[in-house]
């Protein structure tokens, strides 16, 4: 397993993974590694994820895997779809999977997600409309969403 750190404007973040996929992108409060090369699909991510805060990438092009159960791999899988600039609720999300009565599992599952910002968990949000429940925290969710909208707008400028 290679990791890399990299600096963006919601904090420091860790990438982990191999030579054939990213495995985890988190967010980290430990001090600065230094970490050997990485190889070049963690750097690839990281200049990605570049693109993704400076505006110019919506959706990212990258092997990915995490472990879990079927259930877990279904709700994150459904994550993907979730456009950029949008958001769905817990409920929806539920009912996308065709288990309306799993709101509570996929709120964790949810939270389980080791792929920030790749898999956009950041973009469910309460039925009501609020922000709930976020791995990186409250601030980091309305920062990534307040982003996503913004840049929709300067592009109809």
């Amino acid at each position: 397993m290679h990791h890399l750190r990299i600096d963006t404007p919601v904090g420091p973040i860790l990438i982990s993974g191999t030579a054939d996929f990213i495995n985890e992108v988190a967010f980290t409060d430990q001090p600065p590694v230094d970490f050997p090369q990485a190889p070049s699909l963690l750097l690839n991510c990281a200049q990605q994820l570049y693109e993704y805060f400076s505006g110019d990438r919506k959706t990212f092009e990258l092997p990915i895997a995490q472990e879990g159960t079927d259930f877990q791999q279904l709700v994150w899988q459904q994550l993907l779809s979730i456009p950029f600039g949008q958001t769905i609720s817990y409920q929806q999300l539920a009912r996308r999977i065709r288990n309306p009565k799993s709101i509570r599992a996929v709120g964790t599952t949810n939270g389980k997600n080791k792929l920030v910002i790749i898999v956009p968990c950041h973009r469910v949000i309460g039925s009501d409309g609020s922000l709930t429940g976020y791995a990186g925290g409250l601030w980091r969710k309305r920062w990534l969403l307040d982003h996503e909208r913004t840049d929709l707008f300067t592009g109809l400028l």
